[in-house]
Order: C-alpha cells, then structure tokens, then sequence
C-alpha cells in the first residue's frame, strides 16, 4: 500500500470523519478535495470528478457560484454576526422568513432558524412535546418514525433515525421514539402483494402501532417524502393517501422532513406537493443555502406557535434556540440561493433532466449486479445483489457497495455507499444532459468492474 501524502497523513492524525470506518481509514486516507466549479471538484492532485452527490444531497447549484460567494461577502462586511435571542432581529433572517412562509406548500405562521437538518428535527421533537403540554395534553408525547428512516444525529433526532448503525452502543433510541414499517416495495411486500396492496397493508400496521401504544399517549408521525440515506426509498402508490387518513383519526401532527428532498429535488419546491400529501410543521436545510453556508429551520404552524405564546406567558420566555440561529451570513446567502431558485428557474429546468436521469437509472436495474434500481425527480440508488431473481444480498462483509463506490471514485465520479450495497446518485441540480449522460457512464463502467471483482 503507498504511503499517505502529508496531507492525507496530517488529516488521519488530526480529524475524526463522519460516517467513516476510522480503522480502514488510517491505512487508505481521505480524499482531500481543493476545489469545485458548476458539477466537477477537483481533488489535491488535479484530478476531476463528476460530483455525484451534490456534496451530500445538498449544493443544488453546484460550485463556484459567484453570486453566493458575492451574498456572503457584502454581508460580512455589513453585519458579520447578529443574533435572534432577547428579541434582537437583523434584516437577513426577517426577509429569509418571510420569503419562506410565501413559498411554503402549507399555511405556516412562524420560522425558527437552526444550523442543520439534525437540530431541526430535534427541534421538532421538543415543539410536539412543547406544544402538547401547552394544549393540556401531557401523555400525548410519543412520536413515530420509520425503519431505515433518516432524520439526524443528535439525540432525538438519531432515535427518529431507523439505522440500526446510529443507534447500536450509542444507547439509542431515547423512550417515546417508535418505528413502523419502512414503505420499501422491492424489500418488504409479501409475494404478489401490489404497490396499493402494500401500501394499505402498512397504514393497517400504523394504526396497529397507534392503538397498541395508546392513542393518547402518540403525538406525531414524521416522514421524509422520498427517504435518502436510508436507500432511497420512493413510497409506492396510495402510501401517503393511506397513512395520512391513519394521521388524521388519531390527531397526531405530522412532520415533513425535507432536508434532502425540499428545493427541487423531485421537480417540485417541495417534496411534500410532488407526493402529494399536507404535513403540519416542515424540516428544511441543505438546498437552503445550496449548502454554501449551515443554515435550517422548523416551519411552525399557528397552533404550534399559539402553544409556544402560551408557555412563554407561563414562563417567562421560550427557552430553545441557537447562538447562529439565522445567522445574517447566512440567512443572506440563503435568500440569494432562493432568488436564483426562482429568476433562473432552476427547478423547472431541473425537472425538464429528471426523465433522462430516470430512463439511465432504469437501464442499470438491468445490469446483472443489481437488483433494483429506483428513484424520483433527480435522486435515485442502485440496490446491488448477488443473485437478481432471488434478491439475494451480498454478505456485508464482502464489501460490495463500497467497492463499487471506490470503483466509480477511481473513474471520476463521487457517489455514496449506503448499508445493504447500495450506491446512491444526487447531483447538483444545475447538471446539464451532457454530464448527465457522462455521470451515468461513469457509474456503469464501475458497476462492470465491480462485477468483474466481485466474480473473482
């Protein structure tokens, strides 16, 4: 194995990384990045790669963006720093709300800014318990997430998590967090079950968990409208309709996270308006900013900030929030990222590609190492198996996902390994039909290595 360059070497010993074996990592090193423009970064030495995953599911609008750079940098000359706590405001987070409440799919009263999509749905947790106790309904606590469901890390927010890797000696799930079923069709229907057949099977299972559990006791449900890091799962047909109806009977508030899927992602603003369904609160982060700076928020409606009055009369304040909750710098790239979103039209020209991205992720599904290959809109997953008609699955140990990823990263192309070998593709929004058709060669000729390996 060659030795790790200074730089490799300097970071192994200095930065523990997210989602990395850190033992392997000490004999492979990280892949050190330098720069980026439009779809491509370049890595220390050089070398281009098609940026497959808008980073991690979030620069919608790619690298290099002079105009955002531009945002940040008249506002840290104006106002570098300025904080929301004891009722102090500045003009970037009053426009960034209101601009938000225009556009959001549902009637919302009130934004509270946080830094990712993580404090975001921790921050949902708090305000369902918040808001019950408010309302005089202090056992109506618990909330309902979804195996392999991704909502964060923190906390509360890895308990809502379905993995069972966020969770494993890390004492998790907190009380009060449960998980149904995972709306995975290819995985988890019964033979001969339709997509309707299943999806009217897992709101029978939701209901089965509410009344078990105790109506009373069940606040909300929350969901991602496609699920990301949990292998892209795209929910088969009449699931909202089905578990939305489940919802409404027992009065549980239902929670949108849309950190991956909100700003155009599936062709819509949100995801929520292209599957079809209307939550109460909204999770948003990433295509915020186009990831160029941290920035989230929870999207409250009235009753949640009624309740949130009504405890602050009782307290005395409204103790939650962050030192950079809507932080100017920013809050003003944010609402930069959003005037490109609308005067470029960037989401109507995104969904004018998703069926070409759609039609290449439909020919790998007939490539012999995978067994499906699924998405919506500009997001999709491979789903590699060792036996097509069996959907047999490679013992983990093997290591096939990663192998393909790192086949893939040896071809110019940064795509993303999730548990049970499965490769997922998130580009930049901005990605035109050239480096679409180019991004998919790329990943074919290392599935066809991957292949190869695998069968040696």
């Amino acid at each position: 194995m060659a030795p790790l360059s200074n730089l490799a070497a300097r970071d192994v010993e200095t930065l523990i990384h997210p989602y990395t074996n850190l033992a392997t990592l000490r004999d492979t090193g990280p892949l050190v990045l330098e720069r980026g423009q439009g779809v491509h970064v370049y890595d220390s030495d050089g070398k281009a790669y098609i940026e497959g995953m808008a980073g991690l599911w979030c620069t919608a609008l790619g690298y290099g963006n002079e105009e955002l750079v531009e945002a940040a940098a008249s506002q840290m000359r104006k106002l570098p720093f300025g904080h929301l706590f004891t009722g102090r405001s500045h003009d970037p987070a009053i426009e960034l709300a209101e601009k938000l409440k225009e556009i959001a799919p549902v009637p919302i009263s009130k934004v509270l800014f946080c830094n990712s999509g993580s404090e975001a749905n921790d921050t949902q947790v708090k305000l369902v318990w918040y808001m019950n106790n408010a309302l005089g309904r202090p056992r109506k606590k618990k909330i309902i997430s979804r195996v392999r469901a991704y909502h964060g890390v923190t906390i509360a927010s890895a308990s809502l998590t379905g993995l069972p890797n966020n969770h494993i000696d890390f004492d998790l799930p907190i009380a009060g967090i449960l998980h149904t079923s995972c709306p995975h069709h290819y995985r988890n229907a019964q033979d001969g079950e339709t997509e309707l057949e299943f999806s009217a099977r897992l709101a029978a299972e939701l209901e089965e968990l509410i009344l078990r559990e105790d109506p009373e006791t069940v606040a909300a449900f929350i969901v991602e409208p496609v699920m990301g890091a949990g292998g892209v799962i795209v929910p088969p047909q009449g699931y909202f309709d089905a578990v939305m109806r489940v919802c409404a009977k027992y009065d549980l508030f239902v929670i949108d996270d849309e950190v991956i899927c909100g700003f155009g992602r599936l062709g819509t603003p949100f995801g929520c308006e292209a599957l079809g369904f209307k939550p109460h609160s909204i999770s948003i982060a990433k295509a915020l900013s186009s990831a160029y700076l941290p920035i989230a928020a929870t999207l409250l409606p009235e009753v949640m900030y009624e309740a949130m009055l009504s405890e602050s009369r009782k307290v005395g304040t409204f103790a939650h929030g962050f030192t950079y909750s809507g932080h100017p710098v920013a809050a003003a790239v944010a609402l930069k990222t959003l005037e490109i979103y609308a005067r470029d039209r960037i989401f109507e020209k995104a969904a004018t590609r998703m069926p070409q991205f759609q039609a290449h992720l439909k020919k790998l599904g007939e490539h012999p190492l995978v067994g499906e290959a699924r998405g919506m809109g500009l997001v999709g997953a491979v789903e590699l198996v060792a036996d097509k008609a069996s959907k047999k699955s490679f013992e983990p140990a093997k290591g096939v996902g990663p192998r393909a990823v790192k086949f893939a990263e040896e071809e110019g192309l940064i795509v993303r390994f999730i548990s049970g070998d499965i490769v997922s593709v998130c580009p930049p929004l901005i990605i035109n039909e050239g480096e679409i058709d180019e991004m998919f060669a790329r990943l074919t000729r290392a599935l066809d290595r991957t292949l190869d390996w695998a069968r040696a």
